[in-house]
């Protein structure tokens, strides 16, 4: 059965503006926030707290069960997505190692930051506002896979680097633990759990979950806003630069060539490309944090590719069918 396209006229330069600008205002109005005072590093937290526990796992908890599993997992979409983000980790790791002279922690946290792109505070709610919402099923399959094999790749090669060659038995333990402590990857294997087992809820609780998830992406951009006024740029430009164009270049670039050479459908290739083409989410930077390395590189990273971001997707949203 062929796939159901969303056929959309390619949007000129005031409806890119109208698409991607208010995501961005939402940003910058928690970011004005937090610099202004008005809104406490506590309250900050509390909101991303909030977006991250209850929120968005309630988002992803919905997608994932509601999505029809055999029509949008297609293995040549997420293939190729994947793959850009791999070859991404990979430059990311050598480019730190050789380039910048990093040691190896600090090069799987930079690495981390060029694989981690903004599926859903960014990849989300651009893609909706550019193709609609029955578009986001090819993010939805990304997503899916998203916090669990990318946090298990960042995981096991720091639990490698940092135990230089001594004990690696302990690896497969700690990226279990890390694994069932993700409240994303909860809410992601809940809504696998209802979707194949054929789960229904009653009325009154479906409305109560629909209240929930419509402040997840609005919440969580604000949030983001404050943590990044937070983590403001500090020095280390050239390696934040080196991130944004691994983040920003290389993994789109990779995922749209791949998905052209698969023949993936247009809401496919849309998905995968604009998702693939966010700036690093703050979990690089939560990353960095739990293991206490390249935090600046990170933050700075998360920052400086989240604004150039607003011009990278303008050009990927002129280049998609």
């Amino acid at each position: 059965m062929p796939h159901a396209q969303t056929t959309i006229r390619k949007p000129d330069m005031q409806a890119l503006i109208d698409i991607i600008l208010p995501v961005f205002l939402v940003i910058g109005a928690g970011y004005l926030a937090s610099w202004r005072g008005l809104l406490k590093d506590n309250a900050v937290d509390g909101l991303m707290g909030f977006t991250q526990t209850i929120a968005i796992p309630c988002l992803l908890f919905r997608g994932i069960w509601q999505l029809d599993l055999g029509q949008h997992f297609e293995p040549a979409l997420l293939i190729s997505f994947y793959t850009g983000a791999l070859l991404s980790f990979a430059a990311g790791m050598i480019g730190a190692r050789v380039l910048f002279r990093r040691d190896w922690e600090d090069s799987v946290v930079i690495a981390f930051a060029c694989l981690f792109s903004n599926s859903l505070l960014l990849g989300l709610p651009i893609t909706e506002r550019a193709y609609g919402e029955d578009a986001l099923a090819g993010n939805y399959a990304i997503i899916a896979m998203h916090s669990p094999f990318l946090y298990a790749v960042g995981i096991t090669s720091m639990e490698i680097a940092r135990a230089h060659g001594n004990d690696l038995r302990k690896v497969p333990l700690t990226i279990v633990k890390a694994m069932a402590r993700n409240a994303l990857v909860i809410g992601i294997s809940i809504g696998l759990v209802f979707n194949l087992a054929g789960v229904t809820l009653p009325d009154p609780a479906l409305q109560a979950l629909d209240m929930v998830t419509r402040t997840a992406i609005p919440a969580a951009l604000f949030a983001l806003g404050g943590v990044l006024w937070r983590y403001r740029p500090e020095g280390d430009m050239l390696t934040v630069l080196f991130v944004c164009a691994m983040s920003l270049g290389v993994h789109p670039g990779v995922m749209y060539l791949m998905g052209q050479g698969f023949g993936l459908g247009t809401d496919a290739l849309r998905s995968g490309t604009i998702t693939a083409a966010m700036a690093p989410g703050v979990n690089a930077y939560v990353f960095a944090n739990l293991y206490g390395r390249a935090k600046r590189v990170a933050a700075t990273s998360v920052l400086l590719a989240t604004g150039l971001c607003l011009l990278s997707s303008w050009v990927w949203l002129q280049i998609l069918p």
